[in-house]
């Protein structure tokens, strides 16, 4: 989701500053939600600008520091199901995963997530 533009962040803050209707009035004549209106009303007044704050990442990913041990595993053991690999991370790192955490973090090593039902254990292996 973007930011709501300078301009309209502004416009808000000028006709809170004004005084002459409630946050409410305020709120609903321009769209946007009571707390929105009093954040920006805030931020004016602690940081004299009502500007987004820049981006700041997101969240760190659990299992970044295990994707060694995760192409290890799946190296040694491509049909290995994602509740085995979570249990391995799990006592290797101390790290709880959900399997659909483990199906990510597969997809963004690029590492198989399919099983090749036509070929032995030992076939894949070999491959």
């Amino acid at each position: 989701m973007k930011p709501y533009s300078q301009d309209l962040r502004e416009r808000v803050v000028a006709v809170v500053n004004a005084g002459q209707q409630s946050l409410s009035e305020i709120a609903h004549v321009f769209g946007i939600s009571e707390s929105t209106v009093d954040k920006w009303c805030k931020r004016q007044r602690d940081t004299g600008s009502v500007a987004a704050r820049p981006f700041a990442g997101g969240r760190r990913r659990s299992l970044r520091e295990c994707s060694a041990v995760i192409r290890a595993v799946v190296r040694k053991q491509p049909d290995v199901s994602l509740a085995e690999l979570c249990e391995r991370v799990q006592a290797t790192h101390g790290v709880h995963a959900s399997p659909s955490m483990m199906c990510r973090e597969l997809q963004r090593l690029k590492l198989p997530l399919k099983k090749s039902h036509s070929m032995t254990v030992s076939a894949r292996r070999l491959a």
